[in-house]
């Protein structure tokens, strides 16, 4: 599991998990960022939706960073942040989706869409 701090700057929630690494809510985005070592390696977008859900519709990691876990450490973050900020995630995006069928996410509230999306692994 992701051992973080979180930290409020410019409507920005950072969560490090090292040195090197860290997952970032980019709010004027609509989405959560994964840096390593300062240059943008992947992203989960999420929208609101007029309930007030996070709506997690993509999750994307740079080819050049594959195969080193990172999507399972963005996603971990993120879902950490949104439940720390008390709000509801709805999954659409498949790999959110297995996450959070695989991952308890201690205080996270999930709403999720009928049907289920298929499960992906990114």
């Amino acid at each position: 599991m992701l051992r973080a701090y979180v930290e409020e700057h410019d409507e920005r929630t950072t969560v490090t998990d090292n040195d090197n690494t860290t997952v970032t809510r980019n709010d004027e985005a609509g989405r959560y960022e994964i840096h390593v070592g300062g240059e943008l390696a992947g992203f989960s977008e999420f929208s609101t939706d007029p309930k007030g859900r996070l709506r997690f519709t993509h999750t994307q990691t740079d080819p050049a960073f594959r195969g080193q876990g990172l999507g399972g450490t963005l996603v971990a973050g993120a879902m950490a942040d949104v439940a720390r900020s008390g709000e509801t995630v709805r999954p659409y995006c498949p790999f959110v989706a297995k996450y959070l069928s695989e991952n308890d996410v201690d205080g996270l509230t999930v709403d999720w869409p009928t049907p289920r999306p298929a499960a992906s692994e990114g």
